[in-house]
């Protein structure tokens, strides 16, 4: 039984519609990216499966007692607020000394319990998210951008730490990105959104895939595969319908 299904979601904001006839679900064990352009609907799908935007049109069905954990994209706190990690981790669960130490020796930074947040390096920072998120014990994390602002071998190395972490634990993974360079070795499928799934699959099916390469530019040197809706052609038109609309964005998502 997969562990979240969308079945026809659609969501709007403020009278415009940026999702629309989204058909989802993810299964326990599997890593799935979320690619598209800004302005895609990217983080509003995640927000949909997290319960925290209701769908205007659609359902979604969440397993039953399904645990989840979340890594945002950016969490701001006050500088001036001495706020230990060991603390932050145990907000709004009170969490024991040694589940603190065992869960950030899990993510990589196993010193820095008494450190204030606000001293922490992006990379350390990412890694004490994680850490929180899998004081849950999740079926499913979600993360949203979790490697934005790291260099490159940060990058990688946070994928690493995120496919441990589900070979550990058997959870799903589902993930918004912009790394395109590293999507291919990270995920198991790709969902390419521009307002609704145009592209979908294993990545490493179709490499140059045109609806991809028409979002995303040349230079991505990406390979994403491109699923064929089998219920619903006007999919495929719509996202060919998006392409000119895309470009203008393409050179963010690189």
């Amino acid at each position: 039984m997969s562990l979240i299904t969308a079945q026809g979601v659609s969501v709007r904001y403020d009278g415009r519609r940026v999702l629309f006839d989204i058909d989802f679900q993810i299964d326990r064990g599997e890593i799935v990216t979320i690619v598209g352009p800004n302005g895609s609907g990217k983080t509003s799908f995640l927000r949909v499966l997290l319960g925290v935007v209701a769908p205007e049109k659609g359902r979604i069905h969440w397993a039953k007692g399904l645990r989840i954990g979340y890594v945002p994209q950016r969490l701001h706190l006050d500088p001036g607020l001495p706020m230990p990690v060991a603390r932050f981790l145990s907000l709004p669960t009170r969490q024991s000394a040694q589940a603190v130490a065992e869960v950030l020796e899990r993510v990589g930074v196993p010193d820095v319990a008494r450190q204030n947040m606000a001293t922490l390096s992006g990379g350390q920072f990412q890694r004490v998210l994680l850490a929180r998120a899998l004081l849950t014990r999740p079926d499913i994390l979600m993360l949203d951008e979790p490697t934005a602002g790291l260099d490159q071998p940060g990058v990688a190395a946070f994928y690493r730490l995120i496919e441990d972490v589900r070979r550990e634990m058997n959870c799903a993974v589902l993930s918004v990105s912009h790394d395109l360079h590293v999507v291919m070795s990270a995920s198991d499928r790709v969902i390419c959104i521009n307002g609704h799934i145009c592209c979908e699959g294993a990545p490493q099916v179709v490499r140059d895939a045109p609806e991809y390469r028409a979002l995303f530019g040349l230079g991505t040197g990406g390979a994403l595969a491109l699923y064929q809706h089998s219920h619903d052609h006007v999919h495929d038109e719509n996202c060919d319908h998006d392409h000119d609309h895309a470009k203008d964005h393409a050179h963010h998502a690189g």
